[in-house]
């Protein structure tokens, strides 16, 4: 009986060898069958592209394309360090790109928040109405609401930018008191253990529940792909335009998108954090910050910078 239990996991362990490496080279299949086919996901005019797009878009598929990308990335990187700092100034440049523009939200955010008070308490009116030439006319609690999706914009846009420019707070118990290059092995570690796993998550959760709220019949995270292609004969479009109050904000959905494309952001800083970390342990102290492109207060101000 012993003999036998062991025997089935030897072939269980290699049967998930198999499967991996398998995988692993049906990426480049894939990733060159969905660029040459389009239509089969991107068509959106058929209702069996929506399903693949949703299937593929959470699916081990993706999640082997995407890993190779990165070995691939790495192995080049490791290859030639110049390539590995294009990667990081690139990916570094994106979302300080990013949440640079939306962080505006905070101040339009500040302002529609006047005009809301400055409405309501002293032209007592129940509605805005805003536009050029096709006028927008909602009621005073839908702008009151929408606050919260510029809030939600500057949190889940902006959060790579946070951490590029390093203000995130962050509990160092350890951190501080270990050498250069240990500090650079955290880093490392670090990205790939608990931020790379945590966007995965994230994404995997976030996409199924985003499709929920947009289409009907329900995508779930269990069906196969021959269930959704079924299930397609049944779909239309069924965006979440349900609010808290009867006039108040309707475009939840939007917040689901903001999901999805947070948890996107934090992988992809999670690769130029890991990246980042490589290069600056085999370069040495003299590559800290190299090509940081971090926020200045401008000249003069240098005393208040990093009391944060």
């Amino acid at each position: 009986m012993e003999d036998t239990a062991t025997g089935g996991t030897f072939m269980a362990l290699l049967d998930g060898i198999i499967w991996f490496f398998s995988s692993i080279a049906l990426a480049f299949y894939n990733f060159g069958y969905a660029v040459t086919h389009p239509s089969l996901w991107l068509d959106w005019s058929d209702k069996q592209a929506i399903m693949r797009f949703v299937y593929y878009g959470a699916s081990v598929e993706l999640m082997f394309v995407v890993f190779v990308a990165f070995l691939l990335l790495l192995g080049i990187g490791l290859w030639r360090n110049g390539f590995m700092w294009g990667c990081v100034r690139a990916l570094e440049g994106f979302a300080n790109t990013v949440g640079r523009f939306f962080a505006w939200a905070g101040l339009l955010m500040v302002l529609q928040q006047i005009v809301i008070v400055l409405i309501q308490r002293i032209f007592a009116r129940p509605d805005i109405v805003f536009g050029f030439g096709i006028p927008i006319q909602m009621d005073i609690s839908w702008w009151a609401e929408e606050l919260k999706l510029y809030n939600a914009m500057i949190v889940c846009l902006c959060c790579a930018y946070t951490f590029v420019q390093g203000t995130h707070v962050r509990v160092d118990l350890v951190y501080s008191a270990v050498s250069y290059r240990t500090k650079r092995v955290i880093d490392m570690v670090g990205s790939l253990l608990f931020m790379m796993p945590a966007a995965v998550l994230m994404w995997l959760y976030g996409w199924f529940f985003l499709w929920r709220h947009l289409i009907v019949p329900n995508p779930s995270a269990s069906d196969s792909l021959d269930r959704l292609l079924a299930k397609s004969r049944a779909l239309r479009w069924n965006v979440e335009t349900i609010g808290f109050s009867p006039n108040g904000f309707n475009a939840y959905f939007l917040f689901k998108i903001l999901l999805v494309t947070f948890a996107l952001m934090v992988f992809i800083q999670a690769i130029a954090f890991f990246f980042r970390s490589y290069l600056e342990w085999k370069e040495g102290p003299e590559s800290e910050g190299r090509y940081l492109d971090k926020d200045t207060l401008g000249e003069g101000e240098e005393a208040f910078e990093g009391t944060h």
